[in-house]
């Protein structure tokens, strides 16, 4: 009877595995552990540990149930990797992971025994080879469970890229492939090649994603909600820039400056104190301890299959972003958050919503015709003038009151009460 005694509950909401992706089985935790501060080369720039401090984080997260590793062939100048590899071989652990790296960036910048580096860079198969046959020997390892494009390089061809990935799928040397980095017409052209040509598919996206920086959701979101790709967004809680007033005083009063990457300042902008300060007020409102947590919270709440990953470099910090996974934010409270900096969808799909209203008259959809009433109710909702329940109600009723419905929605403005109209709508009907 052993074999059906129920599964012993996760040590914390890390365990709670989820699907990657809608072509990847896999399960991994809801936040990836960041190693781009694993590794003692890189200092202030971005962060570093030696190999004690590394170790500890990385045992934290793994016995909080976290089996979801990221890092990349040119993180701490390869320190990460190789802490990585040896961390896992000395704990006997490696099936139980599931580790993303990447290739493309240059990762052998200060090897002096390498002079000539052209081709330990680029998307091209040379260096795709060089990087993955690296990468095994650093983490350890006989396979990389999911392998990132880390940027595009325009120089290498859709087909030579996918063609070398899927010979490395076949190998077994790479389980599952990733991109990062890449704008979202790459990504669909070579989505559509792999699926073609029998190749293997990007199953996951990497980008820049925050509360306050959300040019991901322009292309990249759509097109991964189109090709089932997850994702997994860094700077999750924009370079540590997310924190209250207070912390920002502790801070000046201690001279911790943090990260100095690309020459940034330690201190908040006025955008960034702003977003603070609103994040901290929905802390408050669903009992938060921390504001970063919210950040984290928002992101997940916007999309499926997101999985964050989380840069850090104590365990504190660890255990308080896993408060992320417990917060539930109501519309209300994403809508306020984004509020404070307002969000430009941009060309082609304001332009798209501009000639909507301009010809709103020809927008009534016959019964039968739902397809311009979805595109209808996208364009609207992209331009945040629907209150959700106004939306939401929209999917039931007979065809006949979603005709009138998508009629009110072509005529409606930014100032008038949408769901007050839906329901006189209802009544009519």
């Amino acid at each position: 009877m052993a074999a059906f005694t129920p599964a012993p509950a996760p040590p914390t909401k890390l365990g709670v595995y989820r699907v990657l992706s809608p072509h990847a089985g896999v399960h991994v935790s809801p936040l990836a552990l960041g190693g781009a501060s694993i590794g003692d080369k890189w200092g202030d720039f971005r962060g570093a540990m030696n190999k004690d401090s590394s170790f500890k984080l990385l045992d934290a997260y793994f016995d909080m149930g976290g089996n979801f590793i990221d890092t990349a062939n040119t993180y701490q100048e390869e320190s990460s990797e190789e802490f990585i590899g040896e961390w896992a071989e000395k704990r006997g652990i490696r099936d139980q992971l599931f580790i993303a790296t990447k290739y493309s960036l240059l990762y052998k910048m200060i090897d002096p025994t390498v002079v000539q580096k052209v081709n330990y860079t680029g998307n091209n198969a040379k260096s795709l080879h060089l990087s993955v046959e690296a990468s095994l020997k650093k983490l350890r390892t006989s396979y990389i469970d999911l392998l990132y494009v880390h940027f595009w390089d325009y120089d290498t061809s859709v087909e030579e890229v996918m063609d070398a990935l899927h010979t490395l799928v076949l190998s077994r040397k790479v389980l599952y492939l990733g991109i990062s980095d890449t704008p979202a017409w790459v990504v669909a052209q070579a989505n559509t090649y792999a699926k073609a040509y029998g190749k293997t598919p990007f199953v996951i996206y990497q980008g820049k994603w925050n509360v306050m920086e959300r040019s991901f959701e322009r292309d990249i979101i759509p097109m991964a909600r189109s090709f089932g790709l997850a994702l997994a967004p860094f700077g999750v809680v924009a370079g540590g820039k997310l924190r209250t007033d207070a912390e920002e005083q502790r801070r000046a009063e201690s001279g911790e400056k943090g990260r100095t990457d690309m020459g940034t300042d330690w201190r908040r902008n006025e955008d960034e104190v702003k977003m603070s300060r609103a994040l901290e007020k929905v802390a408050n409102e669903v009992s938060a301890k921390s504001i970063t947590s919210v950040a984290i919270a928002y992101l997940m709440q916007k999309a499926t299959h997101v999985f964050p990953i989380i840069g850090c470099r104590k365990v504190e910090h660890l255990k308080g972003n896993l408060e992320a996974l417990d917060i539930t934010l109501s519309e209300e409270q994403i809508k306020f958050l984004e509020s404070q900096l307002p969000f430009d969808v941009g060309f082609p799909v304001n332009a798209i919503v501009c000639a909507m209203s301009r010809h709103r008259f020809q927008f009534l959809a016959h019964p039968h015709d739902l397809g311009r009433w979805k595109r209808n109710l996208f364009l609207h909702e992209s331009r945040g003038s629907l209150p959700e329940d106004a939306v939401s109600s929209a999917t039931g009723g007979t065809a006949a009151s979603l005709a009138v419905k998508h009629y009110l929605r072509a005529n409606l403005s930014e100032k008038e009460d949408a769901s007050s109209l839906l329901e006189a709508a209802e009544k009519f009907i």
